[in-house]
């Protein structure tokens, strides 16, 4: 099953593991682009503060995403999504097991972009979007070596504990992050099932661990 996608969408997706300090705005007023440009710059000097992150410390990577970057993601919709029509079929242990699988990959697969966010700046544009929207996309350039990169996030308002903005799904330069995967993905379930992509996941993970 061919997985890796260029570095770069990944990046993105690593870019909001930072320690996120307290503000006194609530979590559930901050608008989606402000939310987006607060995050991306805290996080940008959180890893450039730390060498086991731009060196690739898997543990470190992967305590971040949990503690830091879960809270602004959607990861139950994105992995869904990534699984399309087959999500409604499966246990929820499936379900548990494809999402914790589905972010070990994006981690592991990635994490070497780490060492590149050095000398980029991700410039947020301005948000186009009305007041009572409930999805938005949060359009941003990342300015480094070469030409800017397009990095779009499509995000959703969400109610209740823990309401606010959240990610679930990214673009860059025209690739949406689950729409590519949701092809691989389709692939595996129609040749093996369900247990199949689980399984390939969890192959796919240990060799990346391996190379690690």
């Amino acid at each position: 099953m061919k997985l890796p996608l260029p570095k770069s969408l990944l990046t993105a997706f690593l870019i909001l593991t930072s320690c996120v300090v307290a503000l006194p705005v609530r979590a559930e007023d901050e608008a989606a682009d402000v939310l987006i440009k607060r995050i991306s710059g805290e996080v940008l000097s959180s890893i450039k503060a730390d060498s086991a992150i731009r060196g690739g410390d898997i543990s470190k990577i992967v305590s971040l995403v949990d503690a830091k970057l879960m809270p602004n993601v959607n990861f139950k919709r994105m992995t869904a999504s990534a699984i399309g029509p087959s999500w409604r079929q499966i246990t929820p242990d499936q379900q548990k097991r494809l999402q914790d699988e589905f972010k070990i990959l994006l981690v592991r697969t990635y994490s070497g972009a780490l060492a590149q966010v050095n000398d980029i700046e991700i410039v947020v544009k301005p948000l186009r979007s009305a007041p009572d929207d409930k999805e938005v996309v949060v359009r941003t350039e990342v300015k480094g070596h070469g030409d800017p990169i397009q990095l779009d996030y499509r995000m959703e308002k969400t109610p209740g504990d823990g309401a606010g903005w959240k990610i679930y799904n990214l673009n860059v330069m025209g690739v949406w992050l689950v729409e590519t995967y949701r092809s691989q993905f389709a692939q595996e379930i129609n040749s093996k099932g369900v247990d199949g992509l689980i399984a390939a996941l969890t192959d796919r993970n240990k060799i990346n661990s391996r190379k690690g």
